[in-house]
């Protein structure tokens, strides 16, 4: 048996924060109680459970760290690995296009090799790593690389993405101008016959796509996310398809929409922090203010996901409920029941933070019992 005791902590726990101890035995919180004599004394630091991801770009960052600079996978995966550990993140599903464009060569398969890498190497990583598949709509081989993947892959997330120019995230062209001719470096020729390709791939494939990507999901179990929705009736499509998980919807109203349905919404932490979106939609501030923000992603800034839990808790006078949006919530919108809560017989994922001139910082994370950062 083995029995870490923290005391004189601050516990984050579900619907409160109070002082107090905890003991994980065995990987499981075993106990929660009062502040005892003996164990890690916290000085009054938060213990709180360890942080959930449901989408980051992170991992294409390190394989790719400068333009044309392609890492070795088995180093990027390792280091993603310890720099998400570092940030407190203990559960991440890894994002991974699905779809390609045969004719564009920046946007090559990739997919179900990388997964295949992230599946051999989980065994000897920090944290615990799930796949989330992003279903690209505007693309040609998406049903090609679909069929690649099974129930064996354990797919926890599928992400339907429509990046067709013009709507959702990049209703406003010149926003998708700026995005895509300073990461790809393209001419404003280049430029239009980017929308021009995209837009005609969209009429060619669109609907094909949309039900292949919408019945693998079934086939797997996986939760079927829908991504960027601006219009109520986006929002109506979504819950025709069953989904209940939606990724940084663009407007109020679809927001608003998805609490009628019964959608958790999902925004970026980056947005957040910021004070708005880099695309010009809705800021997750405003949605949080709203009462209509349920789940923070740190999207490609894997520290800004603790910088929002607790930018929230004093937004809301509430760091418990600030908390949850990246813990309890997460963790129940992907199906996880053994996550992302301090409770008896929960695995023993958790982190302790301490706050310096009122900014979070990690102090240490612990995962189903074993410090790893």
């Amino acid at each position: 048996m083995t029995e870490t005791v923290f005391t004189n902590a601050t516990l984050v726990l579900p619907d409160e924060v109070r002082h107090g101890a905890i003991v994980i035995r065995d990987g499981l919180i075993a106990e929660i109680g009062a502040a005892s004599a003996t164990g890690i004394d916290c000085a009054g630091d938060l213990i709180a459970p360890g942080l959930i991801e449901l989408h980051t770009d992170n991992l294409e960052r390190h394989i790719q760290p400068r333009p044309g600079v392609n890492w070795p996978h088995g180093a990027a995966i390792i280091a993603h690995d310890a720099e998400l550990a570092g940030c407190g993140i203990t559960t991440v599903f890894d994002a991974l296009r699905v779809g390609s464009i045969n004719r564009d060569n920046s946007y090559a398969k990739y997919a179900r090799g990388l997964a295949d890498e992230i599946l051999a190497a989980r065994p000897n990583l920090r944290i615990s790593h799930r796949i989330h598949l992003r279903a690209e709509v505007c693309s040609e081989t998406l049903i090609e690389e679909l069929a690649e993947f099974g129930q064996a892959d354990r797919i926890g997330i599928v992400s339907l993405m429509d990046h067709t120019p013009g709507q959702r995230q990049f209703r406003d062209l010149s926003k998708l101008a700026q995005y895509v001719k300073g990461k790809q470096g393209m001419s404003d020729l280049e430029f239009e016959a980017h929308v021009a390709g995209l837009a005609e791939l969209r009429a060619r494939f669109g609907e094909a796509h949309e039900a292949a990507t919408v019945q693998a999901a079934r086939d797997w179990g996986a939760v079927l996310a829908s991504h960027d929705d601006t219009t109520a009736d986006h929002v109506a499509t979504s819950a025709a398809y069953g989904i209940k998980l939606a990724e940084f919807p663009t407007t109020v109203e679809a927001a608003q929409a998805c609490r009628k349905h019964g959608i958790a919404t999902i925004m970026g932490a980056p947005n957040l922090i910021r004070g708005g979106s880099h695309s010009g939609n809705v800021s997750a501030g405003e949605l949080a203010q709203a009462g209509l923000l349920d789940i923070v992603s740190s999207d490609y800034v894997p520290a800004a996901l603790l910088s929002s839990a607790v930018l929230l808790g004093d937004l809301w006078d509430d760091l418990a409920r600030g908390f949850a949006t990246v813990t309890a919530a997460p963790a129940r919108s992907a199906g996880l029941s053994d996550r992302g809560r301090l409770g008896l017989g929960l695995r023993a994922d958790l982190i302790r933070v301490a706050r310096i001139q009122g900014m979070p910082v990690i102090r240490e994370t612990w995962v189903a019992g074993h410090r790893v950062a």
